[in-house]
């Protein structure tokens, strides 16, 4: 069975994330807010980092 882990796959969503930023103009301050989104609740740092 295949798995996705974000937790390893973290810098190439951020590098996404900030490729899809740019292309939509976002300003630094909204992709800040969805790339430290992506930590507290995607990676589950939002319970003292555990999954």
């Amino acid at each position: 069975m295949e798995q996705f882990k974000p937790r390893e796959a973290k810098p190439i969503i951020d590098e996404i994330d900030r490729v899809l930023a740019q292309h939509y103009g976002f300003t630094a301050e909204e992709l800040d807010f969805i790339i430290n989104y992506d930590i507290k609740y995607r990676m589950g740092r939002d319970n003292g980092g555990e999954d």
